[in-house]
């Protein structure tokens, strides 16, 4: 008899064993928050996912901690831009990400790409930049370093990632699938909502120039059709020369550019220096929305507050 209740017993416990692990949520990873928040509100109900590159760390520069490394190994799908953006992870992925899924979104073919600029002052995009002006299909032969990886900052674009992970998702964990597609459907649809009504926030001040400290947001500039005139540079790696400084110094005087941005996360001296002598203000813009607490809303708070940030620094008065 007591063999019998034993037995039972730990029929029971394998029973229940069995069940908790094929209803667990899969260990997922995103490396920067934008795409964390987007990840994580897929996710909503059934785990949250792990984010690597926190506060205000530029993934530029970050250093992999052991504790990231731990997340990438036990990693059932990885998210990242790109090689060309968190450049701290090209080895990193090779070695402890290789039970992953790693999925690149800058390779990704429903995304839409825009090519990098030049820094300095920006002539008429079409006229400068030709055929490459606009959104463009991917050229995977000539790899991706030439384009813009601040891809997420188009609401377009980011309902196609919220696709992505949806199919990502569900392809690692399939028990959970109809609440990916919910959750992703739910998703969507407030990226929309939010897409139409920075659109209305936006449009008092579409027509007003100013100046970005890197060349970080012209996905949110193409497509709420802003009028940035320049970057003082490409890449926050790359420190301008004084000829670039100059040419965009007469351009901020000849246009009345009306603001300059930096970021929380780079030097704001190059800023300063800029608008000394003429009537511009210095605002701050922020794509990865480090100050926010990473989440399902992060995105929403990031993108809000940088429109807020750029009819403030833009309207009159």
């Amino acid at each position: 008899m007591l063999n019998r209740h034993l037995f039972t017993a730990v029929l029971a416990v394998l029973v229940l064993f069995l069940c908790t692990t094929a209803s667990a949520a899969p260990k997922i990873v995103a490396t920067i928050m934008p795409i964390h928040s987007l990840v994580a509100g897929v996710m909503q109900g059934v785990g949250e996912p792990d984010l690597i590159v926190r506060g205000v760390a530029s993934p530029h520069h970050y250093q992999l901690r052991p504790s990231d490394a731990t997340k990438l190994q036990n990693a059932s799908v990885v998210f990242w831009v790109g090689g060309s953006f968190e450049t701290f992870l090209q080895k990193p992925l090779g070695i402890l990400g290789h039970n992953a899924r790693v999925v690149t979104l800058i390779k990704t073919k429903e995304i839409r790409l825009l090519h990098n600029r030049r820094g300095g002052a920006w002539e008429d995009h079409d006229e400068q930049h030709g055929e490459h002006a606009g959104y463009t299909e991917h050229e995977n032969e000539l790899g991706h370093q030439q384009f813009d990886a601040h891809l997420w900052l188009d609401p377009e674009n980011a309902k196609k990632i919220v696709d992505l992970i949806v199919v990502e998702l569900s392809a690692v964990d399939p028990v959970n699938a109809v609440t990916y597609i919910s959750n992703g459907g739910q998703l969507k649809h407030r990226i929309e909502m939010l897409a139409l009504t920075l659109a209305k926030r936006l449009a008092p001040v579409r027509n007003t120039p100013y100046v970005v400290s890197h060349d970080a947001y012209q996905y949110l500039e193409r497509y709420y059709g802003l009028n940035a005139v320049g970057s003082i540079t490409v890449s926050p790696e790359q420190r301008p020369s004084a000829q670039r400084l100059k040419a965009l110094r007469v351009k901020i005087k000849e246009l009345g550019a009306r603001c300059v941005f930096s970021e929380p996360q780079f030097e704001t001296a190059l800023v300063k220096t800029m608008i000394e002598g003429t009537s511009a203000k210095r605002g701050i813009l922020d794509p990865l929305g480090s100050i926010f607490r990473p989440g399902a809303d992060a995105y929403f708070d990031m993108m809000n507050a940088n429109v807020s940030a750029i009819v403030d620094c833009l309207s009159k008065g």
